[in-house]
């Protein structure tokens, strides 16, 4: 017979069960984090629509133009055929070393025809600072026999004429009849490659669906300034490896913000050109450029 009283065993059992539930809740219960706050959860990005992302690009534009009034092709040349040679030159080198090499280059072959009947190994010394010097006096001679032969000694104002001239892709066509003929066109250079695809308009990489795809975005009559002002960008602020992202002015529109350096005054110690003070890449710049002319080959 047991010596408990009546109740008793009842009152232990509730007892017990209680002390259980309370060890399971404290188990179960998040443990507090030794000298640090525990991370929220990151909620994620919300997907952007299409439309909402085509709003977002032409608004990019429209800041760029404002901060860009003065955009422009960053080569000099008085005529398409000056604009063209000096286009094919500008391949894996800087416009400000194609500039520097031109005017040379047209004192001793002003025309299609005189540059068609160049000694080759006369014009490779001309221009060697570009790089590449035989292959592109290659182009040059070969676009400049076909200008000649075929064109009458003009530049086609005409794409599917120009991408037919050796050595010219879609990218010099496009600068050529946007610069020197008033045709739209959209450059993608290798600036306009990664800003776009920085700002979530395209994740494309090849150079013709990036066209493609842009020019679904803007109205014709924006191509040609967009091109200018996304280069310009590029070069100045949104640089490939250290992006001024402090002092970058369409930071709020930018999905990767924060690649580069955030700190104003450490992002404003990168820009480039004019907007960091230095001369441009032109050695005759338009009238309304802001910034100094650049130097001449060997003033540097």
């Amino acid at each position: 017979m047991s010596s408990s009283t009546p109740g008793t065993t009842g009152k232990k059992t509730k007892a017990a069960t209680e002390a259980k539930a309370a060890t399971k809740a404290k188990a179960a219960a998040p443990r507090k984090a030794t000298g640090t706050k525990a991370a929220a959860p990151r909620k994620a990005p919300k997907a952007e629509s299409h439309l909402a992302m085509v709003r977002r690009a032409r608004r990019i534009n429209r800041e760029l133009a404002e901060v860009y009034p003065y955009a422009h092709p960053e080569l000099d040349f008085r005529n398409p055929f000056e604009l063209l040679v000096a286009t094919v030159l500008s391949a894996q080198t800087t416009d400000l070393r194609v500039n520097q090499t031109t005017p040379a280059l047209f004192a001793a072959y002003p025309t299609p025809e005189d540059m068609a009947a160049a000694v080759p190994e006369e014009m490779e010394e001309i221009i060697r600072p570009t790089g590449f010097f035989r292959a592109k006096t290659k182009s040059l001679m070969g676009l400049s026999a076909a200008l000649r032969d075929e064109f009458g000694g003009e530049v086609p104002g005409r794409l599917d004429d120009l991408v037919k001239l050796p050595g010219v892709g879609r990218k010099t066509a496009n600068v050529v009849l946007g610069n020197a003929f008033g045709v739209p066109g959209i450059t993608v250079d290798t600036h306009f490659g990664r800003l776009v695809r920085r700002w979530k308009w395209t994740d494309e990489e090849d150079p013709v669906k990036v066209e493609a795809v842009v020019a679904g975005i803007f109205p014709k009559s924006e191509w040609t300034m967009l091109s200018h002002r996304v280069v310009f960008h590029g070069r100045r602020i949104c640089h490939a490896r250290k992006p001024a992202c402090g002092a970058c002015p369409i930071a709020p529109l930018c999905p990767s913000y924060g690649e580069g350096e955030t700190d104003p005054e450490k992002a404003r110690k990168l820009l480039k050109y004019e907007m960091g003070g230095y001369p441009g890449q032109r050695l005759s710049p338009p009238a309304d450029y802001p910034g100094k002319p650049a130097p001449a080959l060997g003033a540097e």
